[in-house]
């Protein structure tokens, strides 16, 4: 093998590389040799065909996987022989005639284009200052949880007298079946449903035209599907429901005692108390966190002006413009978004894919000079943990990431940002600052004493924009192609513009 180095600017490295055609002639013929034992063709003992023979009849597709291990071994074996960060996967430009390649009359010559880590020292952590704020629930707020807890767990029984008529807040006992055009649709029918009035659960409309209904009255309610309806072929769908209302019920109270915590599993009202304060706090200490994280993120961007790898670049772009254009096709695009051009919106949101990428490399370099790790109990904890929301299929779910390393390596980088975002805050100065719940909850405005964004932060959409996130920092990973600490491009996900996004409509429990 022949590698020329043909250009080495920046972050871009051009290497030409030359297997000659005796080496892979070499290589076919050790194929022929491994796998002739092995065949059975017509007109020979078994293991007796001639090497010529199945090199006429295998030869090329042979000389193919001879080819494609050539060069996958050559492009690793530059990488490691000179000792490469590589950044995102290397381009392969084939630069020799592959026809002839294959039928062994040419050399197999290729450019091999590879992105690297930027080398940079990251800045003195120790030097950063950042302020987090700090809300703890109160006494009223744990007695409004309860009370909300009460709310949300009373029964209800029937209303007495036959002329009893439902209010808001009864739950009624209804068979529906709906129709469109006269005709039943499939998921537009159910019996025994239970409907509490004024909750929202059923499409806008249906709800109200059953106040004031009795047991035993039959209501014709017409509504209209929204157009955000998530079944398509009911979008924008007139229809009408033939209700029969079996039972009104009206709501008991639960008392707010021992048997109230008893009934969710707890001991007695103090414990159930205490789990309702520690549920807040570990809110409130979420919020803390990602605001002081935030701030955090603000300064490690401000203090570092590094190249950045043009292709890691264009995947935390690309990621970024596909959720903008679902929001926009789904009439969710920010107000602030809504009446910009493509062009606009496309240099906005480069520029946070810019911060995102260099975010994630200083995080990742840092992790990488200290070494931080994400351990196998770690992993293995957090593959449990999302194994466990999927319920009764939990243990399937924890086995498939067991056997899945792509998935692993995603698991991972989160875990991993967030020790090396653990080690900042330990080597800096943070100082807790007492705030009221408004301010630890506010989206838009940043307590006095944080970081602000840089100059192009704020000119790409204030603060805002100071709100996204670096992508994931992975971790450095042993392998012998020197793959080194990079940043993980970001689930498809506009910093500025998706994070709260309009509630879903409302509809019936009989998911059409």
């Amino acid at each position: 093998m022949q590698v020329v180095e043909k250009s080495g600017g920046g972050l871009s490295r051009v290497y030409g590389v030359t297997v000659p055609a005796g080496e892979l002639g070499e290589k076919l013929d050790a194929r022929i040799k491994e796998i002739t034992p092995r065949l059975n063709l017509k007109g020979f003992r078994p293991g007796k065909v001639p090497p010529a023979h199945v090199k006429r009849i295998y030869g090329k597709a042979l000389m193919g996987e001879v080819v494609e291990q050539a060069l996958s071994e050559t492009s690793q074996k530059v990488v490691e022989d000179n000792k490469l960060r590589v950044a995102a996967q290397p381009d392969l430009q084939p630069q020799s005639d592959m026809e002839q390649v294959l039928a062994g009359h040419a050399d197999l010559a290729f450019e091999l284009n590879i992105e690297v880590m930027p080398d940079f020292e990251p800045a003195d952590v120790t030097g950063i200052a950042v302020t987090r704020p700090v809300y703890h629930a109160s006494d009223a707020e744990v007695d409004e949880a309860v009370a909300d807890l009460a709310k949300q767990s009373r029964t209800y029984a029937p209303r007495k007298g036959k002329a009893a008529k439902a209010q808001d807040g009864d739950q009624l006992l209804i068979d529906f079946v709906g129709r469109i055009d006269g005709e039943a649709f499939e998921g537009g029918t159910a019996n025994d449903a239970e409907l509490v009035l004024g909750s929202g659960q059923f499409i806008p409309g249906f709800e109200e035209q059953l106040k004031d209904a009795a047991a035993g009255d039959k209501v014709t309610v017409k509504v209209t599907f929204p157009e955000t309806y998530t079944v398509e072929r009911l979008k924008g769908q007139a229809a009408e429901f033939e209700v029969d209302v079996k039972e009104v019920r009206e709501p008991q109270e639960s008392e707010v005692d021992d048997a109230l915590a008893q009934r969710l599993g707890l001991t007695d009202l103090e414990g159930l108390r205490g789990a309702l304060r520690s549920n807040l706090e570990s809110q409130y200490a979420g919020a803390s966190r990602f605001k002081v994280k935030r701030a955090l993120l603000d300064q490690l961007d401000a203090r570092h002006d590094i190249p950045l790898p043009p292709r890691m670049v264009d995947a935390e772009f690309e990621g970024i413009w596909a959720q903008v254009e679902a929001d926009r096709k789904e009439g969710n695009l920010a107000e602030d978004d809504a009446g910009k051009s493509d062009d606009d919106l496309r240099a906005e949101y480069r520029q946070i894919a810019e911060r995102r990428v260099r975010l994630g490399l200083v995080l990742a370099e840092i992790g990488r000079r200290n070494n931080v790790v994400v351990t196998e109990e770690e992993l293995s904890n957090a593959m449990r943990q999302e194994a466990m929301r999927y319920g009764n299929q939990a243990q399937q779910i924890f086995d498939m990431l067991r056997k899945n390393p792509n998935a692993q390596t995603q698991m991972r980088a989160p875990i991993y940002e967030e020790k090396v975002v653990d080690l900042i805050l330990g080597k800096a100065k943070v100082t807790d600052k007492e705030v009221s719940k408004d301010e630890l909850l506010a989206e838009d405005e940043l307590p006095e004493g944080y970081g602000s964004p840089k100059p192009e932060a704020k000119a790409k959409g204030g603060k805002k924009a100071a709100k996204d996130e670096a992508p994931k920092a992975k971790p450095a990973k042993a392998k012998a192609a020197g793959e080194a600490a990079e940043a993980k491009p970001a689930k498809a996900k506009a910093a500025k513009s998706v994070e709260a996004k309009p509630a879903k409509a409302a509809k019936p429990k009989a998911k059409a």
